[in-house]
């Protein structure tokens, strides 16, 4: 109880506060939390005078609460009043003509353009100032004749009338370049720059080219992604794209770089969901989250939701150790995957989810099924591993005897993030062994040739006794049970 108590003294200060600074809508997350606390407080309460003085707290919060928020509604009111007189113009383009405000007679009004024009210009005789014409669709300084309608071209949208109660969603901004912008008027707009900064990557730069081996996947996903791009006649009703497409496999084997290649190669928009995106402190907020995930996703289709560690998000539900906020977070994250009031008849506004885990027997049933396609990512092929080398040491000079094809050989059971290691390590080796037992100031004098000697086979095999494998043959076992049981190739 002392905690919850502190808890509710900490967030009514802050909601305090944060009206005091202005900040009325952080002020009523605030009071709506600190009400909540004290509601679940007056639950376990027994004693009935502790009761009573808790009740009349929250009253007074309440009172408090109620005042934010009329001023909050007062200052939006304003805002759009305004937006209303800046948007007055005569059916020309040019300035809107208004009466003029009353005027302190002490005061001297601003110069007109035929003042301007006939005052002397200090820099020619009998030459006034370059005069600037009015440009048009500017909006007027002045305000309104009292009962004038302000009046709008045709080609601005009024804030309100006909377009006031259309969903979101389908509108749209104008950047530069026509490019499509999420509209944010109906939704929390903390939250939809939250995702437009932390999640979504127009262009992630990872291409088929730079992913070793891994045939079988990269077909699985061309068919799920490009194919419906190209020939969106075929894949329509049973043929529709896949949805769901879940990658399984050891740590480092590429799965997050094949999700990259996925929006890179096809111009999808990509989203790069984790745990720590969908996590917000306030109940509720990470529901939306999810919801406005997909709205946005929908909005700049063709696009990929990729789930990173999926496992972390949506694990089984009904354990002792879930809490009730998770669950109603994998419960929205399964609706959404269900497409609940999208229509999918167009392959050009696919939505694909793509999701990536170690785990794969830790993930929920109900998800697993959403996720149509399950496929393996397994560890390097011999020839994946020689493409590995040739793809790592592609900016590394190396001696005349080093035998990759060897090299290769000699690191089966590597995975591709253990192989990308051994390069580096390798690499490092010369420059290990000019700098060693000298000091900063030393080393800099050192001319760069010096420090950048070929690598050499002898690197290679030291690299190797350094870097061990990080996946085990009973891990590969475990994946492969799973696979045999739940897979969908």
């Amino acid at each position: 109880m002392g905690s919850t108590v502190t808890e509710i003294y900490e967030n009514t200060k802050m909601g305090r506060e944060s009206a005091l600074l202005g900040d009325y809508e952080r002020s009523q997350v605030y009071y709506e939390g600190v009400l909540q606390q004290i509601q679940r407080l007056l639950s376990s309460l027994r004693d009935s005078s502790s009761k009573q003085r808790w009740q009349k707290a929250k009253q007074d919060i309440s009172d408090e609460y109620e005042q934010v928020k009329d001023i909050s509604k007062i200052l939006a009111s304003f805002r759009s009043d305004n937006s209303r007189a800046y948007q007055n113009y005569d059916n020309h383009g040019d300035y809107a003509r208004h009466e003029e405000p009353t005027r302190d007679p002490d005061v001297w009004p601003p110069p007109t353009p035929a003042d301007r024009r006939a005052a002397p210009n200090l820099h020619g005789v009998g030459r006034g100032p370059p005069q600037r014409r009015p440009e048009p669709n500017r909006v007027a300084r002045a305000p309104p004749a009292a009962g004038a309608r302000p009046s709008a071209p045709s080609n601005q949208r009024r804030p309100g009338g006909a377009d006031r109660g259309k969903p979101s969603a389908g509108r749209d901004r104008k950047k530069e370049g026509d490019e499509k912008k999420f509209d944010p008027t109906g939704y929390d707009k903390d939250l939809v720059e939250h995702l437009e900064r932390d999640i979504v990557q127009k262009n992630p730069n990872v291409h088929w080219d730079d992913i070793a081996d891994l045939t079988e996947a990269k077909k699985l996903l061309e068919e799920a992604v490009v194919l419906p791009l190209v020939v969106p006649d075929i894949f329509k009703g049973i043929r529709r794209p896949w949805r769901g497409v879940m990658m399984v496999g050891p740590p480092g084997t590429g799965k997050t770089m094949l999700a990259k290649a996925v929006a890179t190669e096809c111009g999808t928009t990509f989203f790069n969901v984790s745990t720590s995106s969908l996590a917000n402190k306030y109940r509720g907020e990470s529901e939306k989250l999810v919801r406005l995930l997909f709205e946005m996703a929908h909005f700049y289709a063709p696009s990929t939701i990729f789930i990173d560690e999926i496992d972390s998000i949506c694990s089984k539900r009904g354990s002792d150790s879930e809490h009730e906020a998770s669950r109603r977070v994998k419960s929205e994250l399964l609706v959404q995957m269900d497409g609940v009031g999208v229509t999918n008849d167009d392959p050009s506004k696919t939505v694909m989810v793509l999701a990536a885990t170690n785990f794969p027997w830790d993930i929920d049933e109900a998800l697993r099924r959403r996720l149509e396609k399950r496929i393996y990512i397994p560890l390097p092929t011999a020839e994946g591993r020689r493409v590995l080398l040739d793809i790592n040491l592609r900016e590394v000079e190396l001696e005349a005897g080093v035998d990759l094809d060897q090299v290769a050989e000699k690191l089966e059971g590597y995975s591709g993030a253990d192989i990308t290691n051994v390069c580096r390590d390798a690499a490092m080796m010369s420059f290990r062994r000019r700098i060693s037992g000298l000091r900063p100031d030393e080393i800099r004098n050192i001319p760069k040739e010096e420090l950048m000697q070929p690598t050499s086979m002898e690197d290679f095999l030291e690299a190797m006794k350094k870097v061990n494998k990080s996946v085990s043959k009973e891990d590969i076992e475990k994946y492969l049970k799973w696979m045999e049981e739940y897979g969908s190739v």
